[in-house]
């Protein structure tokens, strides 16, 4: 388990600080799977999980909408045969902030 996949996300206002360059270096080295990807002009973190089937596909991509129920934060979720593609940003600051981090370790986990 990583310190980041302990910690809880927190309420976010259209306010809150978007993470710094500085941070998304520290904190990717904890989540180096995921892939930080600008999408109009939008930061975002993204990482994609092979299965051997559709039905494997589709329970990650349940477990996922499970974690991101509890966490009250919520990702794209792309299902295909054998894939799945989540994305994480924090749409009130429209960027990235440490919410997607922690959901993105959380995430991780999930496949274990």
């Amino acid at each position: 388990m990583s310190e980041l996949s302990n910690q809880k996300c927190e309420a976010c206002q259209a306010d809150a600080p978007k993470v710094t360059d500085q941070e998304l270096a520290e904190l990717m080295k904890i989540i180096p799977d995921w892939v930080p990807v600008a999408r109009d002009g939008i930061m975002q973190l993204e990482r994609e999980f092979t299965f051997k089937n559709f039905k494997l596909a589709m329970a990650f991509a349940n477990k996922v909408g499970e974690l991101a129920e509890a966490e009250f934060h919520h990702p794209s979720i792309l299902l295909e045969w054998g894939k799945v593609t989540v994305t994480w940003w924090t749409h009130k600051i429209n960027g990235l902030h440490k919410n997607d981090f922690i959901c993105a370790a959380k995430t991780d986990e999930l496949q274990q």
